[in-house]
């Protein structure tokens, strides 16, 4: 499309947006220079991350005052997450002043009764309807599940909003803007290139619309404080774990207990093969995954970063999943075989780059709790640094803990729990260590003090595995799960264990943990996707219904 521009400050995955508009058979052009913003006859602009940041980099770039010229031109504008929240006038989040486009000020959910971030997919009410041509809810459904992940939000305010919102969405008990509307200017709170085909007809309205409606041709149809119920889902997460074979393919593989070698058909002994991660991943989107976690369980120490192998996979997975990408393994400090060194913060923003919307940290998590309850804050941590410049909603910690029996809790510093299943020697108690290098070190820190220390530095999300549990097929670790629960605020993900879709009932209704992730039963088509969130609507609990086509 001529004239389309993307304003990009250099904050997250632009990737999977450029890849959406690429799929609905459009070209865009990145803004490089203030001027080009005002050559656009049709300008979008997303954000990742913190909303201070944004301002600084817009106003650093000196893209401030050209964008807020090309809004009052009434050509067509879209914004996206954080990209909608520089249009209002500020936000708790910073002392950074907004654009002023819109009245009212982004406030942090509260964590008291939800975790935070809101991070998921919720449905959305639609306000207005129009009678012009243009289609002024840009094929937004009240029917429909759209992608969110942010911990700040405008909340709904009659008097301000009316004229400007087209959406309001419910988390919680707290009813916020999830979309705005008014002649040019359009916007989402949420990520419509991670909203699966739903969210692609959204982006595809705004592409092939005119994108200008005369405001008195809109008329309300709903009153967003009646009738608003909270339609948050739980989220089904397939996981990919990948390394290179002995002909050095990538591959997607599953054992048992970490054992990932097979004997092949002509006798040879090779890695486990469960499939091509690009194919796999593009298979678990169509089958309705909520997202697509990849670990990388080869090393690739001698490559330098610019050609980590798991780059290209991601940036060939986000051409065809329009679902969240988080890549986990190998986030951390990266020496190229030049002696070039590479920070995790930088390793991170290649992956964003490349098409990631998240990353993984593991073994890195444990070495920052642990300088981090013997020091404090330095400001230094992967953890720190990631989600200062992308947001806590970037940065996932991965956390494969292992159960130490005891007889009763005084025999250890460390936080236990009431053992479901005994110990060896008929214990009653345990507690969880800490694990690095893929779980063969363990560490003298439990989960709790791992979680709250995460948490503290900045992580947004917990992905919770259980050594213990991993490949057994006997379900979630559930006591763990409920005791890190009560420890953070933010997001747990439940890993380890699942072996059929009874275990996914179990934790959803034993524990409040937001998603739940599984592998090798997806990959050997054990357990479809499909038959676990059919199986969890039969039973009340919201998910996400899969749409197939645009």
């Amino acid at each position: 499309m001529p004239g389309l521009y993307m304003l990009d400050y250099g904050a997250g995955n632009v990737r999977s947006l450029v890849n959406a508009i690429n799929r609905l058979g459009h070209d865009i052009q990145y803004v490089s220079d203030p001027s080009d913003i005002l050559k656009a006859d049709k300008l979008i602009f997303p954000g990742v991350g913190a909303y201070g940041h944004a301002m600084e980099a817009l106003h650093n770039k000196g893209y401030a005052a050209p964008l807020k010229e090309y809004l009052a031109t009434g050509r067509p504008f879209m914004g996206i997450c954080v990209g909608m929240q520089t249009l209002f006038e500020g936000s708790d989040e910073s002392d950074a002043s907004g654009l002023g486009v819109i009245p009212g000020i982004t406030k942090k959910f509260n964590p008291a009764t939800k975790a935070v971030p809101h991070m998921g997919w919720n449905g959305v009410q639609v306000l207005k309807e129009s009678s012009s041509e243009q289609d002024v809810s840009y094929n937004l459904k009240d029917s429909s599940a759209y992608y969110f992940v942010h911990s700040y939000a405008v909340p709904y305010d009659s008097q301000k909003h009316k004229e400007w919102a087209l959406t309001t969405t419910q988390y919680g008990d707290e009813i916020f803007v999830s979309s705005v509307q008014k002649g040019n200017v359009f916007a989402t709170q949420f990520h419509p290139e991670k909203s699966g085909y739903a969210g692609l007809r959204v982006l595809n309205s705004f592409l092939t619309g005119k994108g200008v409606v005369d405001t008195n041709e809109v008329t309300l149809i709903k009153d967003p404080t009646v009738n608003s119920k909270d339609r948050f889902t739980k989220r089904i997460i397939a996981c990919l774990d990948v390394r290179a074979n002995d002909n050095g393919d990538l591959v997607v593989t599953k054992g048992d207990q970490y054992d990932v070698r097979e004997k092949s058909a002509d006798g040879q002994d090779d890695v486990r093969n469960l499939g091509k991660p690009v194919d796999l991943a593009k298979r678990y989107f169509d089958e309705g995954a909520d997202e697509v976690t990849f670990l990388n369980i080869t090393s690739f120490r001698n490559c330098p970063l610019g050609d980590t192998p798991m780059l290209e996979v991601l940036r060939r997975t986000s051409e065809t999943v329009f679902v969240p990408l988080t890549i986990g393994g190998g986030i951390r400090d990266v020496v190229d075989p030049d002696g070039t060194v590479h920070p995790a913060f930088e390793v991170a923003g290649e992956y964003f780059r490349s098409g990631a919307d998240k990353v993984s940290i593991g073994s890195d998590a444990v070495y920052a709790a642990e300088k981090y309850l013997a020091e404090g804050k330095d400001g230094k941590s992967a953890i720190e640094t990631i989600a200062k410049a992308y947001g806590a909603q970037a940065v996932v910690i991965s956390v494969d803990p292992r159960r130490v029996y005891v007889n009763d809790p005084s025999e250890t510093t460390h936080h236990v729990v009431k053992a479901s299943q005994p110990g060896p020697q008929g214990e009653q108690y345990c507690w969880y260590q800490c694990t690095v290098k893929g779980g063969r070190e363990g560490r003298d820190l439990d989960v709790r003090q791992l979680v709250t220390a995460c948490e503290a530095l900045g992580a947004g999300e917990i992905l919770l595995n259980c050594m213990d549990r991993d490949g057994t097929n006997s379900g979630y670790e559930l006591e763990l799960i409920n005791d890190v629960k009560a420890a953070v605020d933010i997001p747990v993900i439940a890993s380890s264990g699942a072996g059929n879709v009874g275990h996914f009932e179990e934790v959803f209704a034993k524990t409040n943990v937001e998603a739940a992730l599984a592998a090798g039963i997806f990959h050997r088509h054990e357990v479809p996707i499909q038959a676990v969130k059919d199986h969890l609507t039969s039973v009340g609990v919201a998910v996400r219904v899969n749409e197939t086509e645009l």
